[in-house]
């Protein structure tokens, strides 16, 4: 991809029903700081009730917080195509039936049609899975995606940046979300050596 000198960089955030929006949330407070980046998100249903479970956050918040905001059904939106230039597209979090149906091709909503469209273009698509235990049919649509280029980052916290909060370790997961992206943060939790 050619990158023009004042083209904003463009990012797809799907957030589907597994535990942790708080990972989404994060994810979009962050980017929305970073000046050249444009973000397009996408709430599956059980994202939204995830929301209401998890935290304090309405859709609206949420939705101001995103340059773009797309509903789920909305097969016809400028991220269902591939000749919409983005450049990359981050599930966060990735319950294990959107990871399913991407690894079999079922774009039958615009989260897994906009991962399919990532894939068929060849950019940049990173998933938080987030289920535990893992059963082996997760296991094999998550080697699946990985053989085709899609980087797995699950919410797994490091200790050797003692963290304190729970905001410090979801600090950490976007810290890896951003360095696969290739976007800059100021994270402090990196690991210095002995």
């Amino acid at each position: 991809m050619i990158y023009l000198p004042n083209r904003k960089k463009k990012i797809v955030i799907g957030v589907t029903g597994a535990s942790g929006t708080v990972y989404a949330i994060d994810l979009i407070k962050k980017l929305k700081k970073v000046p050249n980046v444009e973000t397009h998100g996408i709430f599956s249903a059980w994202a939204k009730k995830n929301l209401q479970l998890e935290t304090d956050y309405s859709l609206e918040e949420i939705r101001n917080m995103l340059d773009f905001y797309y509903n789920d059904s909305d097969l016809g939106a400028t991220i269902a195509s591939g000749s919409f230039l983005t450049d990359g597209m981050v599930i966060v979090p990735a319950s294990m039936k959107t990871v399913a149906s991407i690894a079999v091709g079922i774009g039958d909503n615009l989260i897994s049609r906009a991962a399919d469209v990532t894939l068929k273009e060849q950019r940049k698509l990173i998933m938080v899975p987030r289920e535990t235990p893992l059963n082996t049919i997760h296991l094999e649509n998550m080697t699946k995606l990985s053989k085709m280029g899609v980087q797995m980052i699950p919410p797994i916290p490091a200790f050797y940046n003692h963290p304190k909060t729970i905001q410090d370790l979801v600090d950490h997961q976007t810290m890896k979300i951003f360095d696969a992206l290739g976007i800059d943060s100021e994270s402090t939790g990196r690991w210095e050596g002995i």
